[in-house]
């Protein structure tokens, strides 16, 4: 599970380890805290310090789950975004969009979940198989910034895209060896992100006017039980799904 510390990512690690499973928590190491504190309430599992661009740390957290037992799934939730229109107000070059942030949001959303995608699809594709030869499952987190991206979201907007666009993709790869890969595209959700108090409330609520139905940001663990869900239905396999009560992202 990366990103497993906090927000999205901590509400799959329960409704992961309420269904039985053996969780490790891929995360930032500052993020062990947090990260031992939600599995100690969940009963067990482990941490694994994880920066998912960094290829041996993958392999290494890979490698503590072999540890628990036959390495079946995963959930990829990890992700990082800036908001920086393309070019600026001054018309210099200088003032237009960092190239080097975009390469780093790409970098961590796109890459990342494509590296610990082949690191772990790998290690399942030695697991046994059961009798439809199914060895594994993998569920993305995309969002609908992928879809609709606003004002100033070139960067995230992009690496989301380049998730939903890899799905069925790597699932045709990953059929020979009976791993099934699916992704959430998420809409607004009420994770701790926003902060907390009144102000944060009330930002909440004018974002929340933008949803359909219900009329409301969705609850973590919401999005959890879809991942489970996906990782659990053996017939649903290379989507994409939203989430996100019916809305469609505005420009701004």
């Amino acid at each position: 599970m990366t990103g497993g510390a906090s927000g999205l990512g901590a509400a799959a690690v329960k409704a992961l380890a309420a269904q039985g499973a053996h969780v490790v928590i891929m995360d930032l190491e500052s993020q062990e805290e947090k990260a031992n504190e939600l599995l100690a309430e969940c009963g067990g599992g482990a941490f694994a310090a994880c920066d998912v661009t960094n290829t041996e740390q993958v392999i290494a957290a890979v490698e503590t789950a072999k540890g628990l037992g036959p390495v079946r799934a995963l959930v990829n939730s990890a992700g990082v975004g800036w908001a920086t229109r393309t070019i600026g107000k001054d018309g210099t070059y200088e003032s237009a969009h960092d190239l080097d942030v975009f390469r780093k949001v790409i970098d961590i959303n796109l890459t990342g979940t494509f590296n610990c995608i082949r690191i772990a699809a790998t290690a399942m594709s030695t697991t046994e198989a059961d009798a439809d030869g199914a060895r594994g499952a993998i569920v993305n987190t995309a969002s609908v910034a992928a879809c609709e991206g606003q004002i100033g979201q070139a960067a995230y907007s992009a690496s989301k895209a380049g998730i939903v666009g890899m799905t069925l993709t790597v699932a045709r790869d990953l059929a020979a060896v009976g791993v099934r890969v699916n992704t959430i595209i998420p809409g607004l959700f009420d994770t701790p992100i926003y902060g907390q108090g009144e102000a944060s409330e009330q930002f909440k609520e004018r974002l929340s006017v933008g949803t359909l139905f219900p009329k409301r940001l969705g609850y973590p663990e919401e999005y959890a039980s879809l991942a489970v869900e996906l990782l659990r239905n053996s017939y649903i396999n290379g989507e994409s799904v939203r989430a996100d009560s019916g809305m469609r992202m505005q420009p701004k």
